[in-house]
């Protein structure tokens, strides 16, 4: 199962308002495996970014004057993103922005060649999977972050991929962990504009108790290992049968 674990920033808290997007960080995992592809894009958003938003995500007006709007990255994102599960904290803020940012763009294209996310996409929402499986509990990033023993030290300010990055181990962690991941330079990004969005490195594996077998050996396999400790002199404990 191909999923991408996906979380954006935006220049305030509602699309219908006319704010827009100014970042989008997304991985990508094949059944639970990094694969090493990203997509992480800074966006021109074509209006003033809130001063209560940059508080938050540290993107200003200057950082993004020079970036593409977003009619120039929409057909790379979709197709990263298109026929996948995106796996999302609080799914409905982002994909609403997502969503808006299509209609807008097919409305100025005259085709709805793009979007809606939901007619494409499968959709994870990883808050309501937190709040069912923690009722009654903080349950926003940061505190799943700390639930699970997941490190978001650099987590300073709200970063799209960053962010991404950090759902990733939480989603896994909560559902049973993974492998590894290991994102280095010569990992694939869909943008390869921004050279922070490589170097990430992150190794866990986790296991639900009782999933861990334990094979015990017969009793032929004991002889001939006891053979084997006596031609070299070595001590057979007492207890190597318990």
């Amino acid at each position: 199962m191909r999923q991408i674990v996906l979380d954006t920033e935006t220049t305030g808290i509602d699309p219908k308002q006319g704010h827009r997007l100014v970042e989008i960080g997304a991985i990508e995992m094949v059944n639970r495996r990094f694969t090493g592809r990203t997509y992480h894009q800074y966006i021109n958003p074509e209006r003033h970014i809130d001063a209560e938003v940059v508080a938050v995500h540290g993107i200003d007006n200057e950082r993004v004057a020079d970036e593409p709007v977003f009619a120039q990255v929409a057909d790379a994102f979709w197709e990263f993103i298109q026929g996948a599960e995106l796996v999302i904290h609080n799914a409905a803020f982002d994909v609403g922005f997502i969503d808006h940012e299509f209609s807008m763009l097919n409305q100025k294209r005259g085709s709805p060649a793009l979007g809606p996310v939901a007619e494409s996409c499968r959709i994870l929402d990883t808050l309501e999977m937190a709040r069912q499986k923690h009722p009654g509990q903080r349950n926003n990033l940061d505190a799943l972050c700390k639930r699970y023993a997941i490190d978001n030290g650099r987590r300073v300010l709200h970063g799209a991929l960053l962010d991404a990055e950090i759902l990733a181990e939480v989603y896994l962690s909560m559902t049973g962990g993974q492998t590894a991941l290991t994102l280095d330079a010569g990992s694939q990004n869909t943008n390869k504009r921004d050279s922070a969005s490589q170097g990430l490195s992150i190794q866990r594996l986790a296991l639900e108790p009782g999933q861990l077998r334990v094979i015990r050996p017969s009793e032929s396999e004991r002889e001939a290992h006891r053979a084997k400790c006596d031609a070299h002199q070595l001590h057979w404990p007492e207890d190597a049968h318990a």
